[in-house]
């Protein structure tokens, strides 16, 4: 697969507007091991193996086991998450498949039962951020270096 157009050379200031929204994500309190979670997840979902592989390597640098990175995908079989993270992906899903969930209210109340009202926004930035890179990067056949 080829690449397309460099986004990063090619619109800066926007890619700039996007790294804002990266920095006050960092920045918000949410964990940062969550957050990776809601990235791999929601890169999965929409196919980008340059967003999938960013990810799982900073997670990996983080600390976070190859058990739980493996088991992301299926992460409702497996026994390896909190409670508090379930709902993270839980939540993910739904807004990343948005058009097919409606983002259901169950889902909803069980994101604020683990988080605040605040941790609910700055989740929900985070994963619409990452669906944003997602599109650029599966958009414009962005790859992972070999």
């Amino acid at each position: 697969m080829t690449s397309r157009i460099n986004y990063y050379k090619t619109a800066p200031e926007a890619v700039n507007l996007m790294l804002g929204l990266e920095r006050y994500i960092n920045n918000s309190g949410l964990e940062k091991s969550l957050l990776n979670l809601v990235k791999i997840r929601a890169s999965q979902i929409n196919g980008c193996g340059y967003c999938v592989d960013i990810h799982t390597t900073e997670a990996r640098k983080a600390g976070e086991s190859e058990r739980r990175l493996y088991a992301v995908a299926v992460w409702r079989e497996t026994p390896f998450f909190t409670e508090r993270e379930r709902a993270a992906l839980a939540w993910t899903e739904a807004v990343t498949l948005l058009p097919a969930t409606q983002a259901p209210d169950e889902v909803y109340q069980e994101v604020l039962h683990y988080f605040s009202e605040k941790e609910t926004v700055d989740l929900t930035m985070a994963i619409i951020t990452i669906n944003s890179w997602n599109r650029l990067a599966v958009g414009f056949r962005t790859m992972p270096a070999p």
